[in-house]
């Protein structure tokens, strides 16, 4: 039956017997019809035996839900389904649940016993949905056992199902406040995970449950901040947020000398005659602090720094969402000098839906009250357009007025003046407060301001005269002795305009300034007690004033007149108008029973008053953090979070330092050769990650580590990377001391090597029984092990000897971090056919490998198994090409990029001068290293030179421009995913650990038939260290071929596994963290040993 056919029957079935939503008529006969025939097809469908038949009822049931139309009745029927073999009915039938497990309480809980088994599940999908349906089942008696799904999900093997225990961690809070803390236990364990899947998902629990427990994200910082950048939209504006407050906690104030200066000068600026005479004591406690904060400069903290880098490429999101989350958290948390980079990203939102240019602008009208200088380059990008809503309008304008100084005031008017012949009456009236608030802030234009102004009271619109006068009235406090002609034009509008805000405004301006007016004000009175009972409340208390006031000034002219208005405003409607006339009346005519007050009624009716000051509204809104719905309210919304102050002193930073397991913690060469001489090859690992361990810890000390490390290499890239010249300045002299200890340590080795391969040489007879045992074990990993350490020290030797030259760029050439880097760098590399030569050809090597023939990676000449491309062909590149291939070594300046060799050739007949590269244009979070330029290349000589390219774990090409002095050429390096890994050395038992944890979506396993020259162990290693980066794992099988690395910009574990069957079968496994590398990674594998 097909799905239109189906809908049709619905439909008809449902037509011909009435449906019941419609009401039935028992005079009809539809009372026969009675609900247990609804939907009768579907149950039946459902009670099949056919599995086909179950799936089209269960998509149609879906559809109606989708639809909107209750399906509530089906309960029983589709719970029944719950246990079908069929996983594209189970998936629909726990669609079904989760929408009406809420409503069918005591139905779902008798198929409770089923989604536990659902929980058990193989199929991770299934796992997920049982644990979301268990979840939706609101009834607090079974809490228990929802508890103990969500534990057992969180140590699942599939991060799906490990996110779906994040998602439930809050609906059991909801259910249950009283678990918390059992639920932070697991919130405790799900934020160890390093799989970006269940990153933003366990840090929304976290929020929810537990924003509180500041001290559960200490061990996880670093590794939330290099994950950032791979979780979901939805998730990495979750963390963002919550990274936000966790740095205002744990770090100091980047602009806090900065602050303390601008509070001094703003004193200074505003500060009145009275404050002149302040205690010398407060004036020399403003010195000592000014000295203490030019004595200690701020060093920002290397985790700061790390997370203010790794938002930054955020801001290039397509997610709207993404790039205002890293906004706030630049905006307060950036030093100024680097805040600026968000402008252009917020300016970029700007063309987007009217919704979030809303929600963009309000933030940015904040920020400009604080940071103008950031946005004034774009100014031209918050121009009002004519189809622009009225609310985006307005928004602009403020930013407008905000941004609006000496030198850009002219175009801002200008644009004004424009704005003001709008139709849009609410936007006229905000362009002229708008003016207003210019006109106060810069006096250079106040002048011009108030003329304009004067000009538009008579305009026809009467809007925009009101709101013409009630902004001269503001801005003539300022001045009023300059601007009587002003007061007298405005007097003679009061016939016309009709606005009681406007009216009222006009009698307060003529009555404040009554001396400059003499002539004009009792005229006006007089006019104005006429039309007394017909003005509007606010009006008549303006008139009261003004009476008053003339009648302390004037009363020879105004008493009767006076007493006529307070008369009528005796018997007014109004409560407030009677009280004041009655206030007024006892003040200022004086009588036997008046007060002490009476005497002091001109100085309390015509004291000075100050002039308004007009502010921005958006000026305190900064104390809401930028984002959020509260800032957009500009009022506390349910559940928000204050932003913290910043700490005065800043809290230990080692509390984010992550314990790592024995065998990554000795970094120096030393500690690790003592423990690989003191014991057996394979007890060293047993010992370590034995299978004794439970496989909680296992996960959690791999995480951890691998965190570690990760963030140990952000660091040492931030150090390099650091503009901040304050930490180069402290950190140079430590970094030369370590690189000249870990140098000498690897001279010493050097020679215990050599002294090790003679006496094996000359007494292998007389080695004792566990090394013979040792060697008939593991004789050619052992063997593998010694060569590439050997080897790495060769080239730590050779990178040491350039150090001595330079010294001022000894720190960003090379850090100990990138000696480190070198061990696990395996034999391939260098020379590919070491991985499977014989082992007794291998021990020969040992000692050769330590010559002076080893290149340094600068230099390395490619070796034949390394394929070359071509970059510019000579023809193209007139008498110059270029070729260039992955040398496969660690690139010295960054770790984190790849190494690319390239050779240039001139066939030309002339010399080639001033070889560089120019132009780089690279996807989002890639970089470039240049290779140093090549002065001159002789015609026919050929020159090889080094760069680095951080691909960022992607295959997409870097472009960029070769240039010679004469000529550009556009190129492009594009690399195959192989190159994109730098190999690991491990040990057969922490390669199986760590293939276990990357089970589920993160393998990928093909089927396939050896080609006719790959039918040996020899050969299957060949053919895939050629096809990727990768190291030989030792293995106990005759039948299998492992190999391990990871990923050189993100450090992602990277395993391959080739399991040979009869007749020339195989199985090629990849295991790997991102899914799109092992897919392509098994494409050309499987190309290469094929072919």
């Amino acid at each position: 039956m097909s799905a239109s056919s189906a809908f049709n029957d619905e439909k008809g079935g449902s037509s011909s017997v009435g449906e019941p939503e419609y009401g039935h008529d028992p005079a009809s006969g539809g009372i026969f019809s009675s609900d247990y025939k609804r939907h009768d097809d579907l149950k039946e469908m459902l009670d099949s035996n056919k599995d086909s038949l179950k799936l089209e009822a269960m998509k149609r049931i879906v559809a109606m839900i989708a639809r909107g139309k209750n399906a509530s009745d089906l309960f029983p029927a589709v719970v029944k389904n719950v246990a079908c073999k069929n996983i594209e009915v189970k998936k629909l039938v726990y669609v079904y649940l989760v929408r009406y497990a809420e409503e069918q309480q005591d139905l779902a809980l008798l198929s409770i016993s089923t989604f536990q088994r659902g929980l058990k599940d193989p199929n991770q999908l299934i796992r997920a949905s049982a644990l979301r349906v268990l979840s939706s089942i609101r009834v607090t008696i079974i809490v228990p056992i929802m508890m103990l799904a969500i534990k057992e999900a969180a140590s699942d093997m599939s991060p799906y199902v490990r996110k779906t225990a994040a998602h439930a961690i809050p609906k059991l809070y909801s259910l249950d406040p009283e678990q918390k803390d059992q639920l932070i236990e697991v919130i405790e364990k799900l934020l160890a995970d390093k799989t970006t899947l269940v990153a933003g998902s366990v840090v929304m629990a976290f929020e929810e449950v537990c924003p509180e427990r500041i001290d559960l994200i200490h061990k996880n910082y670093r590794k939330l901040c290099n994950l950032l950048i791979d979780v979901e939209e939805w998730g990495q504006v979750v963390i963002i947020n919550m990274l936000t407050r966790y740095a205002r906690t744990q770090f100091l104030n980047p602009n806090i000398n900065e602050s303390l200066l601008e509070e001094g000068g703003e004193k200074t600026f505003y500060g009145s005659d009275d404050e002149d005479d302040e205690d010398d004591e407060e004036k020399e406690k403003k010195e000592e602090a000014a000295a203490m904060v030019k004595r200690k400069p701020y060093v920002m903290d290397p985790d700061h720094r790390l997370l203010l880098r790794n938002t930054k490429p955020l801001l290039q999101s397509r997610n709207a969402a993404v790039v205002m989350a890293v906004a706030q958290l630049y905006f307060h948390l950036a030093p100024k000098a680097e805040v600026g980079v968000i402008a252009k990203a917020l300016v970029r939102l700007l063309r987007s839906h009217s919704e979030v240019q809303y929600v963009v602008l309000q933030n940015v009208a904040t920020m400009t009250i604080k940071r103008r200088g950031m946005f004034e380059p774009y100014l031209k990008s918050f121009y009002i357009r004519s189809t622009d809503p009225t609310q985006i309008k307005v928004l602009k304008l403020e930013v407008l007025t905000n941004l609006a100084n000496e030198t850009n005031i002219s175009t801002i008017l200008r644009e004004f003046q424009t704005y003001i012949k709008s139709m849009d009456k609410d936007f006229v009236a905000a362009t002229i407060q708008a003016i207003g608030r210019c006109a106060t802030n810069i006096g250079e234009v106040r002048d011009t301001c108030l003329n304009g102004l004067v000009q538009l009271l008579s305009n026809r619109d009467e809007l925009v005269v009101a709101e013409s006068v009630v902004v001269i009235k503001k801005l003539l406090q300022m001045q009023p002795e300059k601007h009587s002609d002003i007061i007298k034009h405005m007097a003679k509008l009061t016939d016309n305009i009709q606005v009681p805000m406007a009216r009222a405004s006009i009698l307060w301006l003529i009555g404040e300034y009554c001396e400059h007016v003499p002539k004009i004000a009792p005229d006006v009175l007089r006019k104005m007690a006429k039309s007394f009972t017909n003005e509007e409340d606010i009006v008549k208390l303006q008139i009261i004033n003004l009476a008053a006031k003339l009648y302390l000034t004037n009363s020879k002219q105004t008493k009767l007149l006076t007493q006529y208005v307070l008369n009528l405003a005796k018997y007014d409607q109004n409560y407030d108008i009677r009280d004041r006339a009655r206030f007024i009346r006892q003040l200022i005519v004086p009588t036997d029973k008046s007060g002490a007050l009476s005497k002091y009624a001109k100085k309390l009716f015509l004291a000075l008053k100050p002039a308004p000051v007009l502010e921005s509204p958006f000026k305190d809104r900064d104390h809401f953090q930028l984002g959020s719905l509260s800032h957009l309210l500009n009022a506390k919304a349910g559940g928000y979070q204050e932003l913290p102050d910043w700490p005065e002193a800043a809290p230990d930073p080692s509390v984010r330092n992550v314990e790592v397991p024995e065998w990554t913690k000795c970094s120096s060469r030393e500690k690790r050769k003592e423990k690989k001489v003191e014991k057996p090859f394979y007890s060293d690992s047993e010992g370590e990650s034995g299978p004794t361990e439970s496989a909680d810890s296992e996960s959690d000390s791999a995480s951890g580590s691998e965190s570690r490390s990760a963030s140990v290499s952000e660091e040492s890239r931030s150090g390099s990377e650091s503009e901040e010249s304050e930490e180069e300045g402290e950190g140079e002299e430590e970094e030369k001391e370590r690189i000249k200890e870990a140098s000498q340590s690897s001279e010493e080795e050097e020679r215990k090597i050599k002294r090790k391969s003679k006496q094996r040489k000359s007494e292998s007879e007389s080695e004792s029984e566990e090394e013979e045992e040792e060697e008939s074990e593991s004789e050619s990993s052992q063997s593998e092990a010694e060569s590439e350490d050997s080897e790495s020290e060769a080239e730590v030797k050779k990178k040491k000897k350039p150090a001595k030259k330079e010294s001022k760029n000894e720190k960003k050439e090379m850090s100990l971090l990138d000696l480190d880097d070198f061990e696990p760098t395996p034999s391939p590399q260098v020379t590919p056919v070491n991985t499977f030569l014989s082992n007794s050809l291998v021990t020969d090597l040992e000692g050769l490998s330590l010559t002076d023939t080893v290149l340094a990676p600068a230099t390395i000449a490619p070796s034949s198994a390394l394929k070359s491309f071509e970059l510019l062909h000579r023809i193209t590149g007139e008498g110059l090409s270029v070729e260039y291939c992955f040398s496969r070594q660690p690139f010295s300046p960054d770790a984190h990029m790849v190494a690319v060799q390239m050779q240039f050739t001139n066939s030309a007949a002339s010399e080639a001068k001033s070889l560089h590269m120019e132009d780089a244009k690279l996807q989002s979070g890639m970089r470039v290293k240049e290779f140093p330029e090549i002065e001159v290349l002789p015609a026919g000589e050929t020159a090889t030179v080094v760069m680095g390219i951080d691909f960022c774990d992607s295959t997409q090409a870097a472009n960029f421009q070769l240039c010679t002095h004469t000529r550009k050429f556009f190129v492009s390096i594009q690399p195959p995913v192989g190159e994109l890994m730098t190999p690991v050395f491990m040990t057969e038992n922490e390669f199986k650990k760590e293939q276990g944890q990357l089970m589920g979506m993160n393998e990928i396993s093909e089927k396939l038939t050896l080609g006719d020259k790959c039918q040996n162990e020899h050969a299957i290693v060949q053919r895939v260290t050629a096809a990727a980066n990768l190291s030989r794992v030792p293995c106990g099988s005759d039948k299998e071929c492992r190999f391990a690395g990871r990923t050189v910009t993100s450090g992602s574990l990277v395993l391959v596994t080739v399991a040979t069957k009869e007749e020339g079968a195989a199985q090629l496994t990849v295991n790997c963290e991102k899914m799109v590398i092992g897919t392509m990674l098994v494409k050309d594998i499987l190309l290469g040993l094929t072919q």
